[in-house]
Formats: structure tokens, C-alpha cells, sequence
């Protein structure tokens, strides 16, 4: 006997082997067990997440020989047929390869004629969207009332192509992609069942590939045991995909992390001998990032081996949000990029060393955030052949000259920096937390702590606890990072090290700094409203022409200034 593919050879056969899709089992089985059925269905999806599958497992329920019933024998003549693709009366229709009026007007003339062996009679046509206006024309009305024997199973993926009319007329169902998770789990359970030998992490690189899709897995998985010679091991999964180890993606982002130009383009160039898909790559990097924001903000919703979480961990800890969120940006822009450079190795550097030279300085650091070199830079250029000079503050234009000065190393930092080098920074004093709305502005908080703190009012303090209140609506807004920062930055101000902090949500209104903000720009929006309904002008073009004024336009000066310059973070 021939070979037959996995994905043929492992298609469900009842919607107990079914995997995922349990909104669209449960409303069927329901269906069939109460003797509720509707004459047409719509199934919609992505390519490869059952849904002809699922309409042939339904028509073997509605021409069992035992009975129409939500759990088919699967041994009798009809339910065998159907197996095998051989049954009479499950007409299966390609629509994309039958798009004219007179092939569908041909397939509707024996809609009338009873089925042949079968209990109904049911049409499948699949990517149902490839019909024609007049195809769909014609379908119309037997869709909308066929004979009783009758029953219609319509599959596509682009349900936005089809008609309203013909949507109205079916019950519709959407499947959805399949998680990884899921994929990675009926993988195994296959190569179980065929005594083939595979490694976890293998199966999880195809359920990647697959992007949602069980046929694209079952083909991939196929395709790795040739490659791999009956075995599914990782390297050979990983060479066949053109994908990189996850290894090497931490290996970049801690060169990131630490702003060591010379070893991201050395790890870049041992990325560059496996020859590997550098657009498959920088989509790595993007899921790898995305794990370290989760890691930051939600660490019990970041996935991951107890080897991976500890190197999410140092990572998370290593960078600051803002610098994963610019990175993330630069990855997704750098991989749409690529196509357009004319090699894509080159394109992959200059992504890297974009995240390197656009790293933010945080706010908690002193002064806005502005843009930083990496560390490790100069050095870089010292050890090549001579001929590049360090950079120093001579190279910078003459406006930056003023801002920048010579750190050991011969690299340049900003003068406000090398200033607290050689001058103590001055302390704050306890009791300017009398004025927590006054304090706020001269901690220089970055951006998300400072929009917590904004919103927060002093309850308590002493020497060496400080208690702040949030309203409690708010409460999302107290983070563990965000508190452990807020709580730095004060140790920092009033050098006081053992200073705690705590928030507590509290329930009454209190004067807050976001508070104060929010009067501010209702008292200027009022003042502004008024100065455009008094003006002499305004009013004579309301009186001569009928003018309207659009107070929802109306915009006070410092807001528009605020809007086009923007707020340092």
C-alpha cells in the first residue's frame, strides 16, 4: 500500500478525535442531539483549522445508518464511504474552479431529486467565496428554502467577500487558529502512535511555523522526518525551518542590554554562518521581546522553561520598558525593511545597531530621556587598524559640544552627568513631602512612574516610611516596577536608603498633582472658549454670515504648544 500523508492519514473522523474548535462542536453536537437543524452552514477560518473537516464529520452524523446522531458508528456503508470520499450524496464542489452561473445552475438542477442512498443530500462547496455575483444570484433562493432532503455545508476562508444575502441565509461559524499549545500536543501524540522518536522543543518550532494552522503542522512534520531520517530532532527542525536557536536571541539582547556594539555584531556574524532567514529572525526577536514587556509588567503571563525564565528575568530586569517597547518598534520596522535593502544581512546589522543608537537615557537618571551611546563603542573602533579616532566632544557639532563632555574612555556623556561626577548631588529635604504636588516636578521621573506618582497623594510619613494613597480606580496603575522606582528615586533625592514606600488605594478624592493638572486645563479650555466667543471678530462673522464656532476645535495655546513639542519622558 502506498504512503499516505499525516495530515490525510490523521484527519479526524468524529468530533471526539477533533482537536480545538470547541465553541463549533458543542453548538453542533447540541443540534444534532435535539433534532435542531438548519439547512445551511457557513464555516470561515484560516487555511488548515478543520473546517472541511468538520463538515464532513457532519455530514457522517446526519447519514449514519443507526441514525442521524452527534456520535457516527464510523463502520457502516455510509460513514465508511464518506471516509473514503466515495459517497454519493455528499457532493463536494470546488467553487474556485466553478465559478460560472452555468456550473452552479447544473449542480442546483438535481437539488430536487431525492438522495440516492443516503438520508440527505449534502452539498459542500468549499472556498464558497470564489463564486461569481451571478453564481451567487442563482444559489440564492434554493439556499434560502431547498427541499427538506437537503442541506448545504458552505466553507471559505474570506467570508468579507460574500454577499450579505447569502450570510443571512446560513448559520455561521468562525474557527479559530490553533494555539501552539494545542498543535504541539496532537504532534506528539501522532508520532507516538507512528513509534517515531522526536524532542519537545522540535515539535514547538513546527507548531511556530504553522502559524495556527494543524494541516501546515502535520505537512511540516512530515516534511522533518524526511529531512531527519524517521526522527524528529531539533537541529534538523531548525536547519529545514532556516530558524535560529533560541540561544542566540538571548545572546543578542544581553549585548543590547549592556550597549556592547563590538560583541552584537560579533553574535550578529555567527548568526550570519548559518545562513539563516534574517525575516525569521527579527520575528523571533519580536516574540522574544514581547515575552520580556510580559515578564516586566504581568511575569505570571510570560510562557516559558524554568532555564528560559531566568534568562527572561535577567533581561527584564536589565532593560527598562521604554527600551523594550523602542526595541520591539525598531525590530518590527527593521523586518519590513528588508526587503527593500539590497542585503539583508546588512539590514539585520543596521536594525541592531539602530536599538543601540537610539537607547533612551530614563528619566530616573536625571534630565529627559535623550538618546545615548553604547557602551563599548569606542573601544570597538580602538581595536581596529588604527585609522578611526575616538570620539570625543571635538567631533560633536557646536551646540552639542556645550552639553557633552569627555568621560574616561574617550566617549562623550552629557555635561549634567559628568557634572555629578565631580559635585555631590544636593538631598531634599523630608519636609518638602508637606508639598508632594511642588516635590513631583523636581524628582524628574520617567514617564510611567510619573504619571503614578501624579495621581497619588501623601497619607502618611516619617523618618523612614513614606505611605502614599491612589484611588482605588486607578489601581492598575501600581506596579511592582513602578513602586520600586518611585521608591528609588526618593531614596535617591532625600538620601535616605532605608526610606519605604507603600500605596495603598484609598476610596476619597484628595488634592493630587493629576488632580490639580486636570483643573488647570479645564480653567485654560474655559478661558480660551471664552476669548473666541467674545472676540469682536468672531461675532461680527457670526452676525453677517451666519458663522458657527466648533467649540470642540477649541484648543488653549500651552495645549497645542504641548502637543507639538511633545513631554519628555
Amino acid at each position: 500500500m502506498s504512503y499516505q500523508v499525516l495530515a490525510r492519514k490523521w484527519r479526524p473522523r468524529s468530533f471526539e478525535e477533533l482537536v480545538g474548535q470547541p465553541h463549533v462542536q458543542r453548538a453542533l453536537i447540541n443540534a444534532l442531539e435535539s433534532d435542531r437543524l438548519h439547512h445551511a452552514y457557513l464555516f470561515t477560518g484560516t487555511r488548515g483549522v478543520g473546517k472541511t473537516t468538520i463538515a464532513r464529520i457532519f455530514a457522517k452524523c446526519l447519514n449514519c445508518e443507526q441514525g442521524v446522531t452527534a456520535h457516527p458508528c464510523g463502520e457502516c456503508e455510509s460513514c465508511r464511504a464518506i471516509d473514503e470520499g466515495r459517497f454519493v450524496d455528499l457532493i463536494e464542489v470546488d467553487a474556485a474552479s466553478r465559478t460560472k452561473v452555468e456550473d452552479t445552475r447544473e449542480l442546483l438542477d438535481n437539488v430536487q431529486y431525492a438522495p440516492t442512498r443516503g438520508r440527505y443530500k449534502v452539498y459542500l462547496i468549499d472556498e464558497v467565496h470564489m463564486l461569481s455575483g451571478h453564481s451567487f444570484n442563482a444559489l440564492l433562493k434554493t439556499l434560502e428554502e431547498p427541499p427538506p432532503h437537503v442541506k448545504f455545508l458552505l466553507a471559505t476562508t474570506d467570508p468579507q467577500k460574500l454577499p450579505v444575502t447569502v450570510l443571512s441565509r446560513c448559520l455561521q461559524f468562525n474557527l479559530k487558529r490553533m494555539a501552539p499549545q494545542q498543535i504541539v500536543g496532537h504532534l506528539a501524540h501522532v508520532l507516538e502512535q507512528e513509534g517515531i522518536e522526536f524532542e519537545g522543543e522540535a515539535l514547538e518550532l513546527l507548531a511556530r511555523a504553522a502559524d495556527g494552522s494543524m494541516r501546515d503542522a502535520l505537512s511540516l512534520l512530515d516534511q522533518a522526518i524526511a529531512h531527519a531520517g524517521g526522527r524528529v530532532p531539533t537541529d534538523a527542525v531548525r536547519e529545514m525551518l532556516g530558524t535560529v536557536s533560541r540561544g542566540h536571541l538571548f545572546e543578542l539582547l544581553e549585548h543590547l542590554a549592556g550597549g556592547n556594539a563590538a560583541a552584537l555584531m560579533r553574535a550578529s556574524a555567527d548568526l550570519a554562518e548559518q545562513a539563516p532567514d534574517f525575516s525569521g529572525v527579527l520575528a523571533e526577536l519580536i516574540g522574544l521581546l514581547h515575552r520580556v514587556a510580559l515578564m516586566q509588567q504581568v511575569p505570571e503571563a510570560a510562557e516559558a522553561s524554568d532555564e528560559e525564565r531566568a534568562r527572561l528575568q535577567a533581561l527584564a530586569e536589565a532593560l527598562t520598558p521604554e527600551e523594550v517597547q523602542l526595541h520591539y518598534q525598531i525590530a518590527l520596522q527593521g523586518r519590513a525593511d528588508l526587503a527593500l535593502a539590497p542585503d539583508p544581512r546588512d539590514a539585520f546589522d543596521m536594525t541592531l545597531l539602530r536599538m543601540l543608537a537610539f537607547r533612551p537615557v530614563s528619566g530616573d537618571e536625571g534630565g529627559p530621556a535623550r538618546a545615548r551611546p553604547p557602551q563599548g563603542r569606542t573601544g570597538a573602533l580602538q581595536e581596529g587598524d588604527g585609522k578611526a579616532a575616538p570620539a570625543g566632544p571635538d567631533s560633536a557639532p557646536p551646540v552639542a559640544r556645550e552639553r557633552m563632555s569627555v568621560v574616561p574612555g574617550g566617549g562623550a556623556a552629557p555635561a549634567a552627568q559628568a557634572q555629578t561626577q565631580t559635585e555631590p548631588e544636593a538631598r531634599g529635604r523630608l519636609d518638602e513631602l508637606g508639598d508632594w504636588c511642588g516635590l513631583l516636578p523636581r524628582l524628574g521621573l520617567s514617564a510611567m512612574t510619573r504619571e503614578l506618582a501624579a495621581h497619588c497623594h501623601v497619607i502618611e510619613q516619617d523618618e523612614t516610611r513614606l505611605v502614599l494613597g491612589i484611588d482605588a480606580e486607578l489601581g492598575d496603575l501600581v506596579t511592582d516596577l513602578s513602586r520600586q522606582r518611585l521608591e528609588r528615586r526618593l531614596r535617591e533625592y532625600f538620601g535616605r536608603e532605608s526610606l519605604q514606600l507603600e500605596i495603598r488605594p484609598v476610596a476619597a478624592e484628595a488634592d493630587t498633582p493629576a488632580r490639580r493638572r486636570e483643573q488647570a486645563r479645564v480653567q485654560r479650555q474655559q478661558a480660551a472658549r471664552r476669548a473666541i466667543l467674545e472676540d469682536p471678530v468672531v461675532q461680527a462673522l457670526q452676525e453677517r454670515l451666519g458663522a458657527e464656532v466648533l467649540e470642540d476645535t477649541i484648543r488653549p495655546l500651552e495645549d497645542e504648544t504641548e502637543t507639538n513639542t511633545g513631554e519628555h519622558a
